[in-house]
This record gives structure tokens, C-alpha cells and sequence, in this order.
């Protein structure tokens, strides 16, 4: 496989779209969807949809296994699984069609054995031994230690994607992973300070990129990207979407994007475009991660990247 999407924080998603929800009251739903999401199927399941040979590695139990396995058959999207005893994670996303708000209630990942970590990690250095990019993405499990994506690195003899925060990301920049996609305020919480404004952001990811970090990538939602190296400085303007269905996801199609753009031979500005117009195009649909290639290569041509 050319890249792989790991992580340990599944989820069998549901998603209710009301014409108007009201919190305390009873509420019946137009539209109920349930797909496998968080954070790794999310992303791999985006590679997948860009064209990129891509397998997702992902624990996976209870009954949701198979439903997840089948849907990833359905959309020919690799997927190779650790049985878990624990049942996979439940999270449900609310859409508010009156207010034009997403309610999400998530389920912290369950947690794993020390022999399901280990099963992963065997599973993982033998996909990862073929890959040319690895990305690496997900909160870790309570009990998972914090090394553990710098453990994972340690079997990748490609370039890495992370799309992870705080301890855990510290510790895996001892490896020098090409590009770590925090947003803002993950960003905050990984440094420690709440970042107040564009200067003290770009100080905050030169910290990133000091530490081992070759490129940072910072989202803040519907705002500007800002991209840094050690010695260059970026402001990327988000494309204007003009209905937005559901926003959930979005921050996992931009690190898929920016993935598959790399391994296809893009410069990493090039690459960030890229999975920006993924994202933007994510928005456009009610399940994560169902993406029209051809309207992500036009959205991409008209992101601006300013030098800051």
C-alpha cells in the first residue's frame, strides 16, 4: 500500500438531521444515517475516495465490525481490523437544519489490552514496511501510553502525516514527521498557553517545528490556515462554501488530502491546497468522507497561499 491511515479511536457514528431541534424536548428526526467514523476511517476512508491506494488499520469490535467492514467493502476501501473485545465507540451527530448548527456527543475511545496494542502494532510495521506515507491520527485510548505514535513511527520507514495533539504529539517529533496538523486549539493545549492572536499562533508552531516537526499545519475552523518551517511562514485562504450540510470530519479530509497530494509528488504548500479543497468539498455532505475528486482538484486551484 502506498499510504496508511492508522489510529485507535474508531467510532460507529449515527447522524440525525432535524428541521429544528429543540434541547429538553422531544425530538423526532427527518433523516437518520449510521457509517463508520473518528478520526483514522475518517481519513482513510478520504484517501481511498481521492484514488490513492490506501489501507486503514483500525481495532474494531462488537457488532459494529462488520457493518464498518462491509461499508468499506461497498465504497473498495482496504481495511484491515483488530478484533476487540470492547465494543467500538457510539457517537452522534445532531444537524440542526433551523439554526444551521451540528451537535456532537462523543464517546471517549474504549480502551484496549496491552495484547490488542501489541496485535496492532505488529499488524501496523508490516503495512507500514510497504507504505511511502504513513498518517498517523486519533486521540489514544485511556490506558494507551503516550509514546505510542512515536512507537509507531519507530516501524515507519516512510514519511509521516500526524493529525494528533499534546503529550503524544511531543513525543513523536522526535522523528521529524514531515507535517503535524494540529488545530488551534489543540495547538494551545499542546503548548500549554491559550494563543491569542496570528503572532503568538506562528510562535507556537515554530515551537512545533523547533522540536522536530518539518511542517506545521494549523486549522481554525472556517478561518485561515497558516502553515510553517523552520524558515518560511504561510497564510492559505479557505474557499468560500456557500451550503455547508455537515462539518464533521472536515479536519480528517484535510490531513487525507494533504497526504495523497504528497505521495502524488506535490510540494507541501501544494499539498496543504489540496487537502483544503478536500475538506471544503467534505462539507457538501451529510457522511463523512465521500469526496468528488475531479471538484477537489478545481476548489484546490483557487486557494491563495500569501508568504507571510
Amino acid at each position: 500500500m502506498v499510504i496508511v491511515a492508522a489510529g485507535l479511536s474508531p467510532a460507529w457514528q449515527q447522524i440525525l438531521v432535524f428541521d429544528e431541534f429543540v434541547s429538553g424536548e422531544v425530538n423526532r428526526a427527518r433523516e437518520a444515517y449510521w457509517c463508520g467514523s473518528g478520526k483514522v476511517l475518517n481519513a482513510g476512508l478520504a484517501i481511498s475516495q481521492l484514488g490513492a491506494d490506501c489501507c486503514t488499520l483500525s481495532p474494531l469490535g462488537g457488532a459494529a465490525r462488520e457493518a464498518i467492514a462491509a461499508e468499506f467493502r461497498s465504497l473498495g476501501a482496504p481495511l484491515r481490523t483488530i478484533a476487540c473485545r470492547e465494543g467500538t465507540r457510539v457517537c452522534t451527530t445532531i444537524l440542526d437544519q433551523a439554526t444551521s448548527t451540528t451537535t456532537e456527543l462523543v464517546e471517549n475511545a474504549r480502551p484496549l489490552s496491552a495484547d490488542e496494542v501489541a496485535a496492532y502494532t505488529a499488524a501496523f510495521a508490516e503495512e507500514a514496511a510497504q507504505a511511502k506515507i504513513v498518517v498517523l491520527t486519533g486521540s489514544l485510548p485511556a490506558g494507551v501510553a503516550s509514546s505510542f505514535y512515536r512507537e509507531l513511527l519507530d516501524r515507519t520507514p516512510g514519511q509521516a502525516v500526524l493529525d494528533v495533539r499534546g503529550p503524544e504529539l511531543i513525543a513523536a517529533l522526535t522523528h521529524r514527521p514531515l507535517v503535524v496538523k494540529p488545530n488551534r486549539e489543540e495547538l494551545g493545549k499542546t503548548v500549554g498557553r491559550e494563543l491569542r492572536g496570528e503572532t503568538d499562533l506562528v510562535a507556537a508552531m515554530r515551537q512545533l517545528n523547533d522540536a522536530g516537526a518539518q511542517w506545521v499545519v494549523v486549522t481554525a475552523g472556517k478561518d485561515a490556515v497558516l502553515v510553517t518551517s523552520i524558515e518560511r511562514a504561510y497564510r492559505l485562504i479557505p474557499p468560500r462554501v456557500e451550503t455547508v450540510v455537515n462539518p464533521i470530519g472536515c479536519g480528517d479530509a484535510l490531513a487525507a488530502g494533504t497526504a495523497v497530494a504528497i505521495e502524488r509528488g506535490a510540494d507541501v504548500i501544494d499539498a496543504v491546497r489540496y487537502g483544503m479543497a478536500a475538506a471544503a468539498d467534505r462539507l457538501r455532505v451529510v457522511l463523512p468522507s465521500r469526496l468528488d475528486s475531479t471538484n477537489v482538484d478545481q476548489i484546490a486551484r483557487r486557494i491563495a497561499a500569501i508568504e507571510l
